[in-house]
């Protein structure tokens, strides 16, 4: 089983997976909304889905922040199945594309490059987190730091966003709340130098997990591969397979921003999961679609709410489920 498997349901009370489906329900209430009122003025007065429809149909997901390319792959596949079975009502749709859309989540799972989940070895899982100013990146390392200390598991904290002071300070903020050591320095301090002091510190007390906080500027691609990259080798001196995962968190109700910046990201280093914060009260829970299609990175979480329990590890059989769920 994969480090992240360990959110796994069967290790979840009853109670626990009730209640984050209605969590989770409730996040994607607006988009439902959305799609759904957009689609139902598609196929209004159309009894089967001919090109007028399937024409609407690339509206609603486009204008739904599903993104174009991968909204025209929908396309070309619900076509494809008119044409394989001649006669497709417009009552049949809601399943078609809540199939189709499955199995392009899917697809992103399986093609994956680099998928953590997978990789088991000795000392602390280290994940590296990346992503602008503003997205909840902070936010997000405290809350997968408490979901890791339900589990039982030792971790630490890597303030290594070294430019701002008020990040350093929300880190110690949320390492206070939830109980895990935080690792600092000096303001301006090197990034790659917390890393490492994290990474050794972490190493000496046996810890399970280390999570890193780095630096929310969106400067120059170059200038953020090269402190990537320095952070990436200095942790390899002391733990030659980290990090585990390359982590980079958007912000899920920017819409088009969040795909720009996932662009940005990508090309500047090799992320291997995503986390999708923010879906709740937004009508762009689309965008989880269509990022996660065009990046063929796999969703690890998404952010539906201020609760420590808000962010709820991704399955994408919910996700699709709640978004068609009537």
């Amino acid at each position: 089983m994969g480090f992240f498997g360990l959110f796994g349901k069967k290790n979840k009370s009853q109670e626990t997976i009730v209640k984050e489906k209605e969590t989770l329900d409730k996040g994607l209430e607006k988009t439902k909304e959305s799609v759904f009122g957009k689609l139902a003025h598609a196929v209004m007065g159309k009894s089967t889905v001919d090109d007028d429809v399937l024409d609407d149909l690339e509206e609603v997901l486009v204008t739904s922040d599903v993104g174009v390319e991968t909204t025209l792959k929908i396309i070309k596949r619900i076509e494809a199945r008119v044409a394989r079975d001649k006669y497709v009502g417009t009552s049949e749709l809601n399943n078609i594309l809540r199939e189709e859309i499955t199995s392009l989540l899917a697809e992103t799972e399986n093609n994956a490059a680099v998928d953590a989940s997978n990789m088991e070895h000795d000392g602390p899982y280290v994940i590296l987190v990346v992503g602008v100013n503003g997205v909840g990146k902070t936010t997000t390392i405290g809350k997968m730091a408490w979901q890791f200390k339900q589990m039982g598991k030792k971790v630490y904290l890597g303030a290594a966003d070294t430019f701002r002071a008020a990040a350093v300070e929300q880190l110690c903020i949320w390492g206070e709340r939830v109980g895990v050591t935080v690792v600092k320095q000096q303001m301006g301090s090197d990034p790659a130098s917390v890393a490492f002091d994290t990474l050794k510190s972490a190493v000496a007390n046996n810890a399970d997990v280390v999570i890193i906080d780095t630096a929310g500027r969106l400067h120059n691609k170059v200038g953020l591969m090269n402190e990537l990259t320095k952070i990436k080798n200095v942790m390899k001196k002391i733990i030659p397979t980290a990090p585990d995962d390359v982590m980079l968190v958007l912000d899920g109700s920017t819409g088009q921003n969040a795909f720009e910046q996932a662009k940005q990201f990508t090309a500047a280093t090799e992320v291997s999961s995503l986390a999708i914060t923010k879906l709740d009260g937004t009508a762009k829970g689309g965008v989880v679609i269509g990022i996660s299609d065009q990046f063929q990175i796999p969703v690890r979480y998404i952010g539906l709410g201020e609760g420590m329990e808000d962010l709820q590890t991704f399955d994408r059989r919910e996700f699709v489920d709640s978004l068609f769920k009537k």
